[in-house]
């Protein structure tokens, strides 16, 4: 489930800091300003496959929002994502687990699964 989740498309926007948020993330692949490999994809919920290459548009590199998101210090990129922040690309090397996610709590996802099942 962790690596279905953490494969969208706005998700690995996100981790890539190429927005600050997430929320910014899903709003920034509405809005057309992401490319994975060279197509423009406009569906948050896009499943990112290994090796794709997520790009930020050449018209979109300059806005406020992935500034910002690049001077952040507050989080790192994870191992599972490989960012070139030159040219501002992503690209996934291989599926997460959850010892890789950096989430700010302990998640326990046996206890998610068990709630949707009733």
């Amino acid at each position: 489930m962790i690596g279905l989740l953490e494969r969208r498309l706005d998700a690995v926007v996100y981790r890539a800091k190429f927005v600050p948020t997430v929320f910014a993330a899903r709003q920034f692949v509405n809005h057309g300003h992401i490319k994975v490999n060279g197509k423009r994809v406009n569906i948050p919920s896009y499943r990112v496959k290994v090796g794709d290459v997520v790009e930020i548009k050449e018209k979109s590199k300059q806005m406020n929002l992935v500034l910002e998101a690049q001077a952040l210090a507050e989080r790192d990129v994870p191992d599972y994502i490989e960012v070139d922040a030159a040219k501002l690309t992503a690209k996934l090397s291989r599926i997460p687990v959850i010892t890789d996610v950096p989430y700010p709590v302990q998640m326990e996802p046996h206890l998610v699964i068990e709630y949707y099942s009733r």
